[in-house]
């Protein structure tokens, strides 16, 4: 396991967005476990957390031209890595869609500059995809490419067929998708912290359930 992906869920942790137990997910499906990114705002280092999706987007490989960060969750981390990316010199436009599209002042629903080129998307969390479709599509409709797509946890669930949601996109999409963990990760943390060991049984059920 590498340091930024231990740091990542060490963060997770330490802030409660990662927590155990039994949880509904949107999907539907129950879970042994639930990730709520928005935690870290009130209880984590952000730089921290920046720096684990920087360390990572460096580690894949990922090139892009600039960063959409769907709303919510992607606001402030697309924001937080745009800041840090800033530091070390490389500058990436950055923006962000609201919810509900805005018919006065600036309008639209995009906030920033439009995305354009090749196009870096990073969210929290991936589960079924249906959220990161609807990112993809809103980045097409302006005639920009979804070229790569991040997240800090990917569930490894199985999207609308057999396969992974992070491999339907990339099939649909032909663009990378990378995590700085997955359930595979986090099963490997487990099973070596004797804090959160007696949670390892219900997360290979679960990976052997809904698992790609």
């Amino acid at each position: 396991m590498k340091d930024y992906q231990i740091s990542f869920l060490n963060l997770a942790l330490e802030s409660k967005s990662l927590q155990f137990g039994e949880y509904t997910l949107k999907s539907g499906r129950s879970s042994p476990y639930f990730f709520n990114a928005a935690n870290m705002l009130s209880n984590c280092s952000l730089y921290e957390l920046g720096k684990c999706y920087v360390d990572a987007i460096k580690d894949k490989g990922l090139k892009f031209d600039c960063i959409y960060g769907p709303a919510y969750k992607g606001i402030f981390l697309g924001s937080i890595v745009a800041t840090i990316l800033s530091e070390q010199g490389n500058i990436y436009p950055l923006s962000f869609n609201r919810k509900e599209e805005k018919d006065h002042g600036e309008g639209g629903n995009i906030i920033g500059k439009e995305p354009c080129g090749d196009v870096l998307i990073i969210d929290d969390v991936l589960s079924a995809g249906t959220a990161g479709k609807e990112s993809i599509k809103t980045i097409m409709d302006l005639s920009a490419t979804p070229k790569a797509f991040i997240v800090g946890l990917d569930r490894q669930e199985k999207g609308k067929t057999e396969k992974a949601a992070s491999q339907e996109l990339r099939d649909s999409f032909n663009m990378q998708v990378e995590s700085i963990v997955n359930l595979d990760t986090l099963i490997s943390f487990v099973k070596n912290d004797s804090v959160y060991s007696q949670y390892l049984d219900g997360l290979n059920k679960y990976r052997d359930t809904w698992g790609a």
